[in-house]
């Protein structure tokens, strides 16, 4: 096996495990959430309220039932490992962009006496970072990846309209801005062009 071979499956063993353990995390907190009588759904981000600030980041890994937990847990599997291929800090890096973009979306539009919570706004996060990464760092190979997410996945962007007054479109279109956000902000530097004629040592 060549290195490069050898490198590209040791950061997909990584990605999966990763991802697995996230999904895992979700579960389980789900589980502690049911034990405890939903006593954990006051961690989700009520709107304008500035202590519900701090709910931000937690309510991302917090959901309102199995059903929800159980519709992002493939997606979230799926759109997490494809980007945790280019690097679990990256992908740490872009869902910490994408859970802060969100929440405050919440925090600000959210309708009053409304709690949000779950992480379908990172669901939509990472769907448009990799939607726009290749086209952002001019690399073709994730441009077709943006291309497969996008036919894969193309659906969920009926997700961000105000169909569902029981679902926060809020959190998902700020987590969808979020990602396209993160693409830019992460882009990869472009190597300088070697002029020609030039020769290198």
């Amino acid at each position: 096996m060549t290195p490069t071979r050898t490198g590209a499956t040791a950061r997909a063993v990584t990605a999966g495990a990763v991802m697995l353990a996230w999904v895992a995390l979700l579960w389980v907190l789900e589980g502690i959430d049911t034990l405890a009588g939903h006593a954990l759904d006051s961690h989700g981000v009520s709107p304008r309220e500035p202590a519900e600030l701090a709910d931000i980041v937690p309510a991302a890994f917090l959901h309102g039932g199995w059903d929800h937990v159980a519709s992002n847990t493939v997606p979230l599997l799926v759109l997490g490992f494809v980007a945790a291929l280019a690097g679990t800090g990256r992908l740490a890096a872009v869902v910490l962009v994408v859970i802060v973009t969100s929440g405050l979306g919440v925090w600000l539009t959210a309708p009053p006496d409304t709690v949000t919570l779950g992480a379908s706004g990172v669901v939509f996060g990472l769907f448009g970072y990799l939607l726009v990464r290749g086209f952002v760092d001019r690399r073709p190979v994730d441009v077709l990846v943006g291309v497969i997410i996008a036919a894969v996945y193309g659906s969920l962007l009926w997700g961000v309209l105000p169909t569902d007054s029981g679902i926060s479109w809020q959190g998902h279109l700020f987590g969808l801005v979020g990602g396209v956000v993160a693409a830019f902000v992460f882009r990869r530097p472009r190597r300088p062009r070697v002029p020609a004629g030039h020769v290198t040592a």
